[in-house]
Parts: structure tokens; sequence; C-alpha cells
């Protein structure tokens, strides 16, 4: 019998969102007011990681918590309107909504950031988290009920096995669908236009 009311959580950069053109111009504006040369197009080929640790690549140590806190006062005039949903986000989002479920996106973006994403596209997202990477982000879906996790790196097959969900994962952000598979998802899909009939396929074999 299907599940009644599934909750359904969803990364979101390169999952839900192509965040790459917003992202790449917080960078730019950050490298034109320290002077510090950094690889925007590297930058937003590996997207994924906490704000942190990419920001350690182009800035001492000591430098990087200033950084964060000027990127996120960047970012909000700089990188929402140039990001767009990526193809089968919205049909996700409401498949989920159609079978009685609920979503939530659990990201490691900074949850201020990643709500004005989701408001700024119109999103059909109940709840989220953010500020959490890989196996951290087991507890927040587990806390929710979380039955399926949808990623497009490897650290989001992380968190679906630290949660004890199904593994869905998009090749539309730095890893190949190959690459996806020998990481363990359980299912990979080229991306969320594929989402609506493998969930109602899932859901009725339940």
């Amino acid at each position: 019998m299907p599940l009644a009311a599934p909750v359904v959580g969803f990364d979101l950069d390169m999952t839900l969102i192509d965040s790459r053109p917003g992202i790449g111009a917080a960078y730019d504006a950050l490298a034109a007011e320290t002077g510090v040369w950094i690889d925007t197009a590297l930058v937003t080929s590996r997207l994924g990681p906490p704000l942190s640790v990419e920001l350690a690549n182009w800035f001492p140590d000591e430098r990087v918590p200033a950084m964060i806190d000027r990127y996120r006062e960047l970012y909000p005039s700089l990188a929402i309107g140039p990001s767009p949903a990526l193809p089968g986000a919205v049909e996700a989002l409401d498949a989920v909504h159609r079978h009685g479920g609920s979503t939530v996106v659990v990201t490691s973006k900074y949850p201020s950031s990643a709500l004005l994403h989701v408001e700024h596209l119109g999103l059909a997202v109940d709840d989220l988290v953010g500020d959490v990477y890989a196996a951290a982000k087991g507890p927040a879906l587990a806390e929710r009920g979380a039955v399926v996790y949808i990623g497009d790196h490897t650290a989001d097959i992380a968190a679906a096995r630290a949660a004890g969900t199904v593994a869905v994962a998009v090749a539309t952000g730095p890893f190949s669908a190959d690459a996806l598979r020998s990481a363990g998802a359980d299912v990979v899909l080229e991306d969320l236009r594929g989402f609506d009939e493998w969930f109602s396929g899932w859901l009725s074999r339940l």
C-alpha cells in the first residue's frame, strides 16, 4: 500500500536550481573588492561543499570568516535573480504534493540565502534546513521522516545513507551518472524531469 504522506528531501544547488550564475557573480564581486584572484569557473564547477571549504582555497585561514560574512552580504543582491530552476524541478516538487506528500530542502547553503532562492522562484517547498553537508544532513532528514533524498553530489548520497532514505541522484551537478552510481546511489536520473515517473512507480510498489 503506498505511503499516505511521503516526505521527500531535496538538495538545492544543482538539484533544484542552477545557482552557478549567481554564485559566480558573488565570487566575482568578492574578488574585485579584495583584489584576490578567484577562478570563478572552477568554483562553480564543483558546487556542493560548504562555503568555508571553497573560500579556504583562495584566502588564508584567518581571513575566511570575514570573507564568509562579506560573501553572504553580497549574495542577496547578486545571486538570486540570475539563478533559475533546473529542468523538472517545479514538476518534481508538485509530484510529491500530488501524491499527498511534503517536501523539505536540506542544503549546505546558508538558510536565509536558500530561502531567498525558494521564494524568488516560487518553489513548492514545505520546510527548509540549511548549513548542513553530507552525512550531517542525515539527522534533519530522519527527524522529518523523509523516505527519499534527491541530490546531485556524492555527499548527498552520504546524506541519504545517514538518514536511511532512498538515495536518488541527478546528473545535473559536478558528477556524471556513472560516478553517482559508483558512489552508491539507489536511483540515478539525468535530471528531475524523470522524477515524477520514477516516484509514481516507486510508491506503487510499496
